[in-house]
């Protein structure tokens, strides 16, 4: 039996760089949704509450990328998908 070295490396770092990849992504979103949590906006003029919808919308797109990822990874796994 021979195994194909460059191509078990070559799925590891794959397979790594796209789990650091929705992991920091994942974090990203946290950190943006808890952001309207923080005390001492930006002032009047409503532009805490425009960066508060900004944030919370960037939030959603985060944790909407990371759920496409999770799908797709689904969908490679099971069979009866394809």
């Amino acid at each position: 039996m021979a195994l194909d070295w460059s191509g078990l490396g070559e799925v590891a770092v794959v397979s790594v760089g796209a789990t650091v990849g929705v992991v920091f992504v994942f974090a990203l979103g946290v950190r943006l949704l808890s952001r309207r949590h923080e005390p001492g906006g930006a002032g009047p003029g409503g532009t805490d509450r425009q960066a508060s919808v900004l944030a919370r919308t960037v939030a959603g797109l985060c944790f909407l990328a990371c759920a496409a990822a999770v799908a797709y990874g689904l969908y490679l796994i099971v069979p009866q998908f394809h």
